[in-house]
């Protein structure tokens, strides 16, 4: 059994454990921290909204394999520039993978599209060259419908926790737990400058369900542990310390396995591909489902024990529990202490003190047995096989003369 297997059932079983509930004012605080750089991100750098949410023209230059660099970013750039148009002064511009550069400017009419257009294949290198446009109306209703499926999936969640656990304090704890994983990946976003496109928006949408699978988990687990508390003697704290502990190795298995192929999908985005959806997409994902799993343990069931250690009935449990963890035992024996080889030998409470006037040398070692005081008239106590030398022979018995029965064979069994 390896060491990690052996740790996860030492977990399971409750001998070794690590202290998330007791320790939520720590988490807090580093999620405090955590949530406070993400919303400096959000109001400092700001999102980089994509073109699907605010509109704008975007062209893709393709070049020869190879030539798609930051020299050739650089000309497109000026020669747009050039134009003068007052929509286009202030252009985006990056390469998209090897064989090809990609440039976004703001909304504009078909004469100024067309002489954009041209500049762009006035560059040397430039093969080929096509062209995307989206209004601003358009733009406002794909952000709108992406913050209506937002609200429609966390009313959903609320609704559903609280119809499975019976229990609306998980429905507010894992809430704040989503919130906390949705604010720190959009704020990673802004800080990255990543471009916000729809498929940004599937990514938030895809580590909700994530997190809210990681906590569901956990919660349940704590369920099952708070059930019996009368019987087990636990405050509802440490049950759901145990809950967390006892699904500990299977969300980091979980976490690990998931976002190994979600970091080399970011990898293949960043480095090989540049610009695109799958960029995008990843590292929604990648941010979303690590801060979901730190959720799911250091946030969600901390805040619920807090919730539910406000409830009349849960703080009259544990203060039982409490009282039953400093009772004495009930058993005399239970100090007695263990036999050890050099423990002291002490004479029974009834033994007479050895005073060394029988003639001996005093090292009078006598048996318990032979140390008892017998009171006058009353027969010795002997084991058996001993007899002192007073007492009579054994006399005979007068069956010792009489045939003894004899157990016949079974085929003579009940007859005379």
């Amino acid at each position: 059994m390896s060491k990690l297997t052996r740790l996860g059932h030492s977990l399971y079983e409750g001998t070794v454990s690590i202290d998330f509930v007791g320790r939520r004012k720590l988490w807090y605080a580093i999620s405090a921290a955590i949530v406070a750089v993400a919303i400096y991100g959000l109001a400092v750098p700001k999102l980089n909204m994509g073109i699907e949410f605010e509109g704008g023209v975007e062209y893709r230059a393709a070049m020869a394999e190879g030539a798609a660099d930051q020299e050739h970013v650089t000309d497109i750039l000026d020669a747009v520039n050039a134009t003068g148009i007052e929509n286009a002064t202030d252009p985006q511009a990056n390469t998209s993978g090897e064989d090809s550069i990609r440039l976004q400017t703001e909304p504009l009419d078909e004469d100024e599209s067309r002489q954009v257009a041209d500049a762009i294949r006035g560059v040397d290198g430039v093969t080929d060259l096509s062209q995307d446009s989206i209004g601003p109306s358009w733009g406002q209703q794909v952000a709108q419908r992406a913050l209506l499926g937002l609200v429609v999936f966390l009313v959903l969640v609320v609704f559903l926790i609280w119809g499975y656990f019976r229990e609306w304090k998980m429905s507010v704890a894992a809430i704040v737990a989503l919130a906390h994983d949705v604010l720190i990946t959009v704020g990673v976003y802004a800080l990255s400058g990543f471009e916000v496109t729809p498929a940004t928006v599937t990514g938030v949408l895809t580590i909700l369900g994530f997190s809210l699978y990681d906590t569901v988990v956990v919660f349940d687990k704590v369920r099952e542990n708070v059930r019996d508390l009368r019987k087990t003697h636990k405050t509802y704290a440490e049950a759901a310390n145990l809950a967390v502990n006892q699904t500990l190795v299977r969300s980091i298995n979980t976490s690990i396995v998931a976002l190994l192929p979600v970091g080399a999908l970011l990898y293949a985005g960043v480095f090989m591909l540049g610009s695109g959806a799958l960029k995008d997409l990843s590292l929604s994902l990648f941010v979303g489902m690590a801060a979901g799993a730190y959720s799911s343990i250091f946030i969600a069931t901390p805040l619920l024990v807090q919730l539910k250690e406000m409830e009349p009935g849960v703080k009259e449990g544990d203060a039982r529990a409490r009282r039953h963890k400093s009772r004495r035992p009930v058993d005399p024996f239970a100090q007695v202490p263990v036999y050890t080889e050099d423990m002291p030998v002490q004479d029974d409470p009834g033994d007479e003190p050895d005073t060394g006037d029988d003639g001996d040398d005093g090292d009078d070692r006598r048996t318990p047995e032979a140390n008892r005081s017998v009171p006058p008239g009353a027969p010795g106590r002997v084991t058996a096989g001993e007899r002192p030398p007073s007492s009579r022979p054994v006399s005979g018995s007068t069956a010792a003369g009489r045939p003894q029965p004899s157990r016949k064979p079974r085929s003579r069994r009940g007859k005379g």
